[in-house]
Formats: C-alpha cells, structure tokens, sequence
C-alpha cells in the first residue's frame, strides 16, 4: 500500500515525523513561532486566500463606516441596520440548526438580554409604544453577534476579519491625520454630498489637536472602533512574521486611534499593548497568566483598603486627559447606581435618570447603562455573555500555536473592550462592534486540540496530510 506523501517525502518515515514533534516541543518551551515548516506556512497562506470572507460579513463591517442616515418613515435607519436586517431571519436558522456549532450560555444570555430590554420598555412605555425601539434593539444585538457566530467559524474566517478591519483602519488613518490638523472631516463631507450624516461637531481641542470624529458621532466612539483590533493585528496579522511587520501595522492602529484624544480608548490601547508586552517577554513562562490575575488581585485589594475611592472610581479618576471628565464620570458611577438600585427590574427607560438637575443625561459607562435604563437583569445578562465567553476561551485546552495566539489576541482585544467599557458608552455602530467581536471568538471553543488529532493517528495507525502536526489547530500560516 503506497504511504500519504506531502511535499515529495513520505509522512510517516522516521525522520518526518520526529522533526514536527522536535519543532512543537520547541515552540512550547520558547512561546515563539517555528522557524520550519516553509511548505506548510506557503500551503496555509494560500489555502487562506482562497477561503474568502463570508459576503454578509464583509458587508457588515465595510457598512460601518458608511456614516448615512437613511430615513425610512419613522424609522432611522442605517446602513449596518439593514445590513443586519437582511441577515437576522438565516442566522437566526443557522444558529438554530447548529451550523454555529453548539449553543452556548451567551447566545441565550444575549438574545434573553434583548428581550429582557423589550420587555423593560413595555412596562415603561407600553407595547405599542415600544416595538419600533425594541426591534431595532433585538435586530442589533442578536442580529450582530449571531453574523459573527454563524459565519466566523474557523482561524481563517478569523483572520480574515481582523485583515479587513485593518484595511479600514489603514484606509481611515491619512483622513484622521487630516481632520486633526486642519480640523476638517473630510470624510464626513464626503458622505454628506450623497445623504445626511451625523453632525460633525468640533470639540475642544486637546495638545493643538483637533479631537477626530471620524465616520462616527463622537470621537470616543472613534478611538474605541479603530483601537480595539491592536492585539488582533499583533498576535494574528503577524502570526509568523518579524517584529517590524508587526509593529508598522500596530503603529497605524495606536496613532489613529490616540486622535480621538480620549482618555478611555486610549486606556484600552495602552491595556492591551502592556499585556503583549507581558506576553512577548514572559513568553517562556508557562504560567504568566496566573500570575498576572494573582497581581490584579493584589492590585484591586490594595485600592480598596488604602484609597479613599472604590476601585471604579479609582480606575476612572486616574485614566482621563481632564479632571473635569474624570469627576462627572464618578457622579455617573455614584448617582447612576442609586438609580439602578431604586428601579431594580425594570430601570427608568430613557426617561430621567435620578440624578442632579445640573447633570447632563448621558450615561458615559456601558457596563452600568443597562442596568440604569432597562433594570438589573438586563445588565446581569449583558455581563454573563461577555464574561462566560471571556472565561471559557480562555480556558480552553490543549490548542496548538496557531490558535493560541488567536486566542490570546482575542481575550487582549476583549479585556480592552471591558476596561473601556467603565469610561464610555458603545453605541450604534461600535455597540455592534463590540457583539460581532465578541461573537467572533466563540469558534475557539469548537476547534479541534491536539489530543483530538493524537486520538485519530492512534485509530488509523498512520498519519495523514490532515493529521500532520502542521494541521493542528488550523495549521501554520
């Protein structure tokens, strides 16, 4: 019987198959890449390039930053809207049929999270004052992270998002440096000359600079979308490539997102740079990670008993460009908790929130929003989606290189997203965004490890093209 051959050699002569095993062995001492294997990395490369994103998907993210406000009747539309219009109904049956793989606790927790906050606006407002915001509601939360899970299925469908979201950021950064020095956004204008947009609001500026807006309606939102892929282009992008390739990229993700001159994106970008740091120079050290939760514990128990603030409110006051933000962010934290806390079920709706009549309305903190506006059990369903998919990736067994570096580059991504989260509101485009990233690492937990393939090679008694180490995991780029 002829023996599988790959590249011209035999697959299961001796000296083939002790140097994948030799070269693994070296990977997980080190935590680096593998200098061997060019045919695998050139078959994986374009094997990648074939696998073209999923159309609804690119659709999806290039809808982003299309900043028209398309008027159909009463409803204000948008392009991201209908985008997720149109896909809500098969992703919905994708999922439902297991074409996402299995359900997991934040698909229930999202959809549950969504009707909840319908349900909320109905006690408020009545039914049929609330079926025009709750539908919106459902179509954006549900609608954007099912795209994700039913479509983003593989490291590749991965990849490929990252890939895409960089070439906007890339495409987006010569405008930014324009709107910040001649405080013109032109991209804004652009757009306008076909259909309305946001207003393009010039805020105060902050070291000479104009603050950029972007495609966006406020520069947070700006710095939050263009920074919240800086791990992703790292550890993904630059999977297998030499620091320069991986810096230049980065460097376009930290610049265009610092000029939105906001102190919350720019927390997260730093966050998220000082855990590769971690990573890249603690890479050797098997349990880095135990030891850097063991320091944020120590961290969180020191603020709490030597600091006169709460560890919110130390975190919010510390991490802003002015003392003015950072004070009106601790009232939002302190009166927006005693309003959740006396309207615990179904919050206030997006009537007056219990607050000093000289505040202004808005709720700068995502992650206590819900729970102002919709009750407590919307804000407990929205965090045990984020957290119950953040915890089980991460703890997620035996992955081969590949995708461990995918998965630490999405927890890093997610990790800044949450710290962010404390300092600012996600809102229509970058409240999608948010779903759909998280959403986009839930594949993870569908791959198959290492100790899947050893089982098969032990069944079939010889190695296969798809069970060669290479393969593990998705394969080497």
């Amino acid at each position: 019987m002829m023996r599988p051959r790959i590249d011209g050699k035999e697959m299961d002569s001796p000296s083939i198959r002790a140097k994948p095993e030799r070269t693994q062995k070296a990977n997980r001492r080190t935590g680096r890449p593998r200098r061997g294997g060019a045919a695998e990395e050139v078959r994986h490369e374009q094997a990648r390039r074939r696998k073209k994103l999923p159309w609804p998907v690119t659709l999806f993210l290039v809808s982003l930053v299309i900043p028209w406000i398309i008027q159909l009747g009463p409803v204000r539309a948008s392009a991201y809207r209908l985008v997720l219009l149109a896909t809500l109904v098969p992703t919905l049956i994708m999922w439902l049929s297991g074409k996402a793989g299995r359900i997991r606790t934040a698909d229930f927790a999202l959809i549950a999270y969504a009707l909840w906050c319908g349900l909320s606006l109905a006690a408020n407002y009545g039914v049929s004052a609330t079926l025009q915001p709750s539908a919106i509601l459902f179509i954006e939360t549900a609608g954007s992270y099912l795209l994700a899970r039913c479509y983003i299925r593989d490291a590749d469908d991965f990849y490929n998002v990252i890939s895409l979201l960089f070439k906007i950021v890339a495409f987006t950064f010569p405008f930014a440096v324009i709107e910040s020095v001649t405080s013109r956004n032109i991209a804004l204008e652009l757009f306008g000359m076909v259909m309305p947009t946001p207003v393009d609001t010039n805020y105060d500026p902050r070291w000479g600079m104009r603050r950029v807006q972007g495609y966006y309606e406020h520069p947070i939102l700006f710095g939050v979308a263009t920074g919240c892929i800086l791990a992703p282009v790292y550890l993904v992008l630059g999977y297998q490539k030499p620091v320069w390739q991986r810096s230049w990229r980065s460097m376009i993700v930290i610049i265009t997102s610092f000029l939105s001159m906001s102190a919350g994106p720019t927390s997260a970008v730093v966050a998220q740079g000082m855990l590769l740091t971690w990573n890249r120079v603690l890479h050797k050290f098997k349990d880095r990670w135990k030891v850097m939760w063991g320091l944020v514990l120590v961290m969180y128990l020191f603020v709490e008993v030597v600091s006169n603030q709460s560890v919110p409110e130390f975190f919010m006051t510390h991490f802003s460009f002015d003392e003015v933000s950072a004070y009106y962010r601790v009232l939002i934290w302190r009166f927006g908790s005693a309003s959740a806390l006396s309207h615990p079920v179904f919050g206030v709706g997006f009537e007056r929130w219990e607050r000093p009549s000289w505040m202004p309305p808005s709720i700068d903190m995502f992650w206590l929003y819900h729970a102002i506006i919709y009750g407590l059990p919307a804000a407990f369903m929205m965090m045990l989606a984020f957290i119950s998919l953040f915890v089980t990736v991460g703890l997620k067994k035996g992955l081969g290189d590949r995708l461990t570096e995918y998965r630490t580059a999405y927890l890093i991504s997610m990790t800044g997203f949450f710290l962010v989260g404390w300092t600012v509101h996600f809102w229509n485009a970058v409240y999608v965004l948010f779903l759909f990233l998280l959403g986009s690492g839930a594949w993870i937990l569908d791959a198959k490890t290492e100790g899947d393939s050893r089982v098969k090679r032990r069944g079939t008694g010889r190695a296969t093209p798809k069970d060669h180490p290479a393969a593990v995991g998705g394969g080497h780029d």
